[in-house]
């Protein structure tokens, strides 16, 4: 792996890539990483969700990229105009984890498994299968996507590196 293929993913943003790319976001904890791939032509898109609904948006200027409901979308639409295909789409998942115990019910502290529910809601609506995932937990989760292979590769404190 060269670092001159290597694609920086930050907080609530979203890249797309060929082969040889690779995407990369670190620090997953609440958020999720999804990743999108076209087996034929190569072709790979992650996302840096940060939160499931861009309705509780309050920024005037929204950034597509920091809700799972805007993100999906416009990673679909970038690798389509890359050359992606969607019939052939195929997603992993990772991160969604619960950072902090919290002593109640309240839905909003549940961060990390709604994100999980939410881009599961999103792949859905464009018939797009979920082939794997790494969800949940409580603990941070750093993800590299290689465009050449489709392979997502976990780094956790906790479970070492993991392939999807």
């Amino acid at each position: 792996m060269t670092s001159d293929n290597l694609i920086k993913v930050g907080m609530a943003d979203l890249n797309v890539t060929s082969s040889p790319g690779i995407l990369k976001t670190t620090g997953l904890g609440s958020c999720v990483g999804v990743t999108v791939y076209d087996p034929r032509t190569k072709i790979a898109g992650m996302a840096h969700v940060m939160l499931p609904s861009s309705d509780i948006a309050k920024e005037g200027t929204i950034n597509v990229a920091k809700y799972a409901d805007t993100a999906i979308p416009e990673m679909v639409k970038r690798m389509t105009k890359l050359g992606a295909s969607g019939s052939r789409l195929v997603a992993k998942l990772a991160g969604g984890a619960q950072m902090f115990a919290f002593n109640t019910a309240n839905d909003t502290m549940r961060i990390g498994p709604r994100n999980v529910e939410s881009c599961k809601e999103q792949l859905k609506l464009f018939s797009i299968p979920i082939i794997a995932e790494d969800t949940g937990g409580n603990f941070g989760r750093t993800i590299e996507f290689y465009a050449d292979t489709g392979i997502l590769v976990l780094r956790t404190v906790q479970q070492g590196v993991k392939e999807l």
